[in-house]
């Protein structure tokens, strides 16, 4: 009754068999020692037998093929004396287009090497894109009534719109228009032709049956009005509050994708954009075009401007340019060429007397800014007198950078299979004529072998076989050069001892004598 004076329920009671045990934390692995760590890293790195045996066939065969390309013959000249032993002047005839070869290919690599040089520098071109603007008009009050164009109607309820249109294209260059002009000359020639003049049966029937050669394709894609910008924003000529539909900007942004990834999506395809809103007003709009180009490019700021001679440039191109005025001007150190002295330009950019070269392009990062975009103004009319008259669209033109088409077939050239499988036919045929070299040096060896012996028989086969003693007596060590008959000593010479044996000799003992004094004392 004690517990429950204060109306605390009863503590419930459990019975003992429903008490379970306490479970503590599971069992602590004991940590292992760092000898056992060292070694079971150990265990893990080495590699297994097949691992082993693959290293080693992996090795043997690049020996193999190392001591292949080692034997391999690479002269593909003809040995002198071959001309004077072939019938002819075949000998003659290929040393000249040896020559020939030479030249053609020092002409190819120099030609290889601008053709890599061109592709590795960013060739700026440009082309000139004509832009259309232009509007149209619904449901404006003077279209729904037919009232007065110069009465006002207060109405609250008002569906007006209007519809703007902004449409690029790029503008054929002279390249194409050259094209153009040769087909419609073909085109007014072939028309000029007499149209009753009969067809003739035989080849001309034939001919005028054929049709004609498809043209080739351009090389490069058509590039659309949304290649060239990274955005394009509109703003209204007026506050978002006076705006039926509160807005007082409308911007249109390229999707991102994936680098080297084209994005093939309508959103960023495009050669047309349209947009409309609410209005019954003539509006003034401004349209910006967010240039986007690779590499990307720079405002220069007023000192590095004048310095460079120039508006706009990429770092590439800013840092070459320093370059060259450096080397123009002599700033450099005739010690340390990396050290340039400033002149009254390069300190006006830089403000400083003396530069480290390598620090530059950290340096010119403050004068670099972001191109401003290129505004086109607008005036948006609904008015009766520009809708009903179908008044021509503003047009600009702007110039727009464009891949270059020399280095899109410079591309294709060098990685061509075609190229390819030229290069490989080259090297078999350089192979083939180095093999053939080598075969006729081995026949131009048994030509002279067999012509001496043919001219005197025995006295070559003694120089022959003399020869040929000395060089077996050199290989198994059986004898040293200058004692014995004919420069050999014989081995059994050699092996004999006692005080009338070589080992007994007067030059034995002083060689013997002056080998100690100058190697130290006598084991």
């Amino acid at each position: 009754m004690q517990a429950q004076y204060r109306n605390y329920p009863p503590t419930v009671q459990r019975s003992p068999h429903a008490t379970q045990a306490r479970r503590g934390p599971g069992p602590v692995p004991t940590p292992a020692h760092p000898q056992q760590l060292q070694q079971q890293q150990q265990q893990q790195q080495q590699p297994t037998p097949q691992q082993m045996q693959a290293a080693q066939a992996q090795e043997a065969q690049r020996r193999e093929l190392a001591r292949r390309q080692a034997r391999k013959p690479t002269d593909r000249n003809i040995p002198d004396g071959v001309e004077g032993i072939v019938i002819g002047d075949g000998v003659q005839r290929y040393r000249n287009l040896r020559e020939v070869e030479r030249r053609l290919d020092a002409v190819m690599m120099r030609k290889r090497l601008d053709m890599q040089d061109s592709m590795l520098r960013n060739q700026r071109r440009l082309r000139t894109m004509r832009i259309w603007i232009s509007n149209t008009a619904n449901e404006q009050p003077w279209q729904q009534t037919g009232m007065d164009p110069e009465n006002f109607d207060f109405g609250s309820e008002s569906n007006a719109t209007y519809r703007v249109k902004i449409e690029g294209r790029l503008l054929p260059d002279a390249d194409e228009l050259s094209e153009e002009s040769k087909d419609a000359d073909n085109a007014e020639t072939s028309a000029e032709k007499d149209p009753d003049a009969m067809e003739q049966d035989g080849e001309d029937s034939a001919k005028k049956s054929t049709p004609s050669k498809p043209k080739a394709p351009s090389p490069l894609p058509r590039t659309k009005l949304s290649h060239f910008f990274k955005s394009i924003t509109i703003d209204f000529d007026r506050p978002r509050s006076l705006q039926p539909d509160g807005f007082a900007q409308i911007e249109w942004k390229r999707p991102e994708s994936r680098p080297g990834v084209p994005n093939l999506s309508p959103e960023a395809n495009f050669d047309t954009l349209e947009f409309e809103r609410k209005s019954d007003e003539n509006i003034n709009i401004t349209i910006n075009l967010v240039r986007d180009e690779t590499p990307e490019r720079y405002r220069l700021s007023r000192p590095l401007a004048e310095l460079l001679d120039t508006e706009e440039a990429d770092r590439a191109e800013v840092v070459m340019g320093i370059w060259t005025y450096v080397r123009t001007a002599g700033l450099q150190e005739d010690e340390e060429s990396r050290h340039i002295h400033c002149d009254a330009r390069m300190r006006a950019v830089f403000n400083a007397e003396k530069l480290f070269f390598p620090h530059i392009p950290e340096l010119i990062l403050p004068h670099l800014t972001p191109p401003p975009p290129l505004t086109l103004p607008y005036t948006i009319r609904v008015d009766a007198a520009y809708i009903e008259a179908a008044s021509p669209p503003t047009i600009y033109d702007i110039l727009v950078p464009v891949p270059d088409p020399l280095r899109a077939h410079l591309t294709a050239l060098s990685t061509s299979p075609s190229a390819t499988a030229t290069l490989t036919t080259l090297v078999r045929m350089d192979d083939e004529l180095a093999h053939t070299v080598q075969a006729l040096q081995h026949e131009r060896a048994k030509h002279a072998f067999f012509t001496a012996m043919a001219r005197e028989p025995v006295g070559f086969t003694r120089r022959w076989i003399s020869s040929q003693r000395r060089d077996m007596a050199v290989l198994v060590g059986d004898g040293i050069a200058g004692w014995g008959m004919q420069g050999v000593e014989e081995g059994e010479e050699w092996r004999g001892g006692g005080a009338g044996g070589v080992w007994g000799r007067e030059v034995a003992r002083e060689s013997v004598g002056l080998w100690l004094a100058r190697g130290g004392k006598a084991h």
